[in-house]
């Protein structure tokens, strides 16, 4: 007779009337499928293609890259609906997940392998339960039974899984399984916003730079040169579209984004004018480095140029603007018709 709590339960689920009881198991049920993952990219018509192999897989909620379970076992040539009761490696410690059952091929699984190769239950796009596993355990998996089939221990019924998982390597030697699989559910476009994140959070600092003298003075010198301007060496006083001017061919060019979050990010005073440098809004470490790096080519550029026209042809092709495909003339304002 079970004692402590869990006779308590069936006594209390005794007492209850099967509508009660059937209320409890849907709410069950209902809390357990509110907790499994949704697939935030892929669908079953956009499979993963190795070589001959199709493979569902999609990307869920936290980045988990899954591929289908059936499909992840018909590409090692075993039946979809293979058994799924786990099994015992030794000593009843940990249970083998369904795609590594198999006598022959425990030497070769690694200990860490075991948890990670546990099916994960999630949502499709269409609200259907799906099982699948991580997308990285495949090349994993096929090494387990290559390494069991040069040991000659393989049985006959698994000869062929050691053959398809010789030709899922061989389509995976070239090119990463997540790359692949980003690339089949569209989860590269994501990816790329993340990417670009990560850039503009290497590039700007959170925080304000102390103010030092950046922009050489041979970088106006030349600026005036080519515009057709007299360089007023004793003062500081410069065209008002010379700020157009920097920021295409200085800001525009370091990296992608970069001059749309510096406009966000600094402070600007009540007519919209910003308070401050945009270089002080660049990180020491990797923004500011790169700044004073690509001056020094413009300012090589510059002096290499005999005309603005000559500058900006150099220019862009050799620090196009990010985001642009083809070189185009700026007008700047208050140009006053140079």
């Amino acid at each position: 007779m079970p004692a402590g709590k869990v006779r308590g339960g069936l006594v209390r689920a005794e007492r209850l009337s099967p509508e009660r009881r059937s209320e409890i198991a849907k709410q069950a049920a209902k809390r357990r499928w509110e907790d499994l993952p949704s697939v935030v990219c892929g669908s079953p018509d956009r499979p993963l293609r190795i070589a001959d192999v199709e493979i569902p897989c999609y990307v869920l909620e936290g980045g988990t890259r899954v591929l289908s379970q059936a499909g992840f076992l018909e590409a090692l040539g075993r039946h979809p609906k293979a058994s799924v009761k786990p099994q015992e490696i030794e000593d009843g410690e940990e249970p083998v997940p369904p795609l590594l059952q198999g006598q022959a091929i425990r030497p070769y699984i690694p200990p860490d392998l075991i948890e990670m190769a546990q099916p994960i239950a999630f949502r499709l796009p269409s609200g259907v339960r799906a099982s699948g596993y991580r997308a990285e355990l495949l090349p994993q998996v096929c090494e387990i039974y290559l390494k069991a089939r040069d040991a000659g221990v393989l049985v006959r019924r698994q000869q062929h899984i050691a053959k398809q998982a010789e030709i899922l390597v061989r389509g995976l030697a070239n090119v990463g399984i997540i790359a692949l699989v980003d690339e089949a559910t569209g989860y590269q476009e994501i990816r790329a916003s993340d990417a670009l994140a990560r850039i503009l959070e290497a590039f700007i600092a959170k925080e304000l730079q102390p103010w030092l003298q950046t922009f050489p003075t041979d970088f106006y010198r030349e600026l005036f040169r080519l515009r057709g301007l007299d360089f007023p060496g004793d003062s500081v006083k410069r065209p008002q579209y010379f700020g157009s001017i920097t920021n295409d061919i200085v800001y525009t060019r370091i990296a992608p984004g970069v001059l749309d979050e510096l406009k966000r990010v600094v402070d600007r005073n009540e007519r919209g004018r910003p308070r401050h440098k945009y270089f002080q809004r660049l990180t020491t470490n990797v923004g500011y480095p790169k700044l004073r790096e690509h001056l020094g080519s413009v300012v090589t550029i510059m002096k290499l140029s005999d005309n603005w026209r000559e500058f900006l042809e150099k220019l862009d092709r050799l620090h196009p603007r990010y985001g642009k495909t083809l070189p185009l003339p700026m007008i700047y304002e208050d140009e006053k018709g140079l």
